[in-house]
């Protein structure tokens, strides 16, 4: 084996741990787990999430009381619409959603091209936050709309996001329930995992039922990853109680900091 394939393979092996760290999966089919008071998305470029979603909840109804499609308009808002008009299925939407919040966005995406009167014939309430522009944001913002339609101490809430943002987005609505002496319970359902493999050369993504193109760019992915870790850390500069106190704490391991530190020095990715 020459030196490039004993280096591809590790790189291949860090980019697959800091992934399944940040992805932080606790359920792994929607279609299967088991019904929660709440759900919440947080809207991001990779559509895939939201299409699994409401496609198992046009066929389970009962899969949770309420629905909240999650964000406003923020950084990630203009690389939204791009994705929208470079989409195969949704790019007609495209000159609908120029100054949409992204909830909104997403809200377009599942009145046009899925059953809502389905989804919400069992009782589920479909609400919308669009005031959020950053994850702390999300979290605050969606308690309150979870509470102003009466939802104000649910047992559970699962929570999608961006998979590179999902232990910290679960550690931001930890934080933010910290107050009652029964929080809900917090389930991560990242609904897939980034994976990448050596391919020839190369370094490809491993998710067959996903194409290239409704990924992110590969750099653009070691970029999101790598830079999730000084947020993550739990110290002045960090998100956590030691830092700016977006978050509940956070361990970041050893071997987790230390792919990242590989991944950052061979792509020139800034940690």
């Amino acid at each position: 084996m020459s030196s490039s394939q004993t280096d591809h393979r590790q790189l291949v092996s860090d980019i697959n741990k800091l992934s399944s760290f940040l992805a932080h999966e606790e359920v792994k089919s929607l279609e299967s787990c088991q019904p929660v008071d709440c759900i919440a998305i947080c809207v991001s470029s990779v559509f895939h999430q939201a299409e699994k979603l409401f496609s198992a909840l046009e066929a389970k109804p009962n899969l949770t009381k309420a629905l909240v499609i999650v964000g406003g308009i923020g950084h990630s808002t203009k690389p939204l619409y791009d994705a929208v008009a470079k989409h195969p299925k949704y790019h007609p939407l495209a000159s609908s959603v120029d100054g949409l919040s992204e909830a909104r966005i997403l809200q377009l995406i599942l009145e046009k091209y899925y059953n809502i009167n389905k989804i919400e014939s069992q009782g589920c309430k479909v609400l919308y936050e669009d005031k959020s522009t950053n994850c702390g944001q999300n979290a605050t913002f969606t308690r309150k709309v979870l509470e102003e339609a009466g939802f104000t101490t649910p047992d559970s809430i699962m929570i999608i996001q961006d998979t590179t943002m999902q232990i910290r987005t679960i550690a931001t609505f930890e934080f933010i329930y910290r107050d009652l002496a029964h929080p809900p319970k917090l389930i991560s359902c990242p609904v897939f995992v980034p994976r990448v493999k050596i391919s020839g050369s190369e370094i490809e993504y491993d998710l067959p039922e996903l194409s290239s193109a409704e990924l992110w760019e590969k750099q653009r992915l070691y970029e999101l990853l790598v830079g999730e870790i000084p947020r993550l850390r739990d110290d002045e500069n960090g998100y956590g109680p030691r830092g700016k106190n977006f978050m509940a704490h956070v361990d970041v391991p050893k071997e987790v900091e230390a792919a990242a530190a590989r991944i950052s020095e061979t792509f020139g990715v800034k940690r």
